[in-house]
């Protein structure tokens, strides 16, 4: 068993002893997803942009921010477990899909999406 199969394993241990399945509806988990995205956000609020980088490793931040990057994925994937969608699967057919919209001759450099793609 790899090492993410064993989390989710975990994961739903963890939910069936405390009867939180009846909570892991799609809706909740995406307000879940959503609400803890907020509170990592929260952590680099008032970051500048050039110095965030450097405040994601320090040592009075990480520990929060790692916190906030589990509970995201958490909600992730018992989103994923519920909606059944193969999250490794879905990011494969996503960078596909993005390696089209986004070709390398027309994004490189620029964050949005070209005009003449799609």
């Amino acid at each position: 068993m790899d090492r993410l199969a064993a989390i989710q394993v975990r994961l739903r241990q963890f939910s069936a002893e405390r009867e939180w399945e009846q909570f892991h509806d799609p809706k909740n988990l995406s307000m879940t997803i959503a609400s803890e995205a907020g509170e990592l956000l929260a952590e680099l609020r008032w970051v500048a942009g050039d110095a965030s980088d450097e405040h994601v490793r320090s040592a009075p931040a990480r520990e929060k921010i790692e916190h906030e990057v589990a509970d995201i994925a958490i909600a992730l994937l018992l989103f994923c477990e519920r909606a059944k969608i193969d999250l490794l699967d879905a990011i494969d057919r996503k960078i596909g899909l993005n390696a089209h919209r986004y070709p390398v001759e027309l994004a490189k450099g620029h964050p949005d999406r070209p005009a003449s793609s799609d």
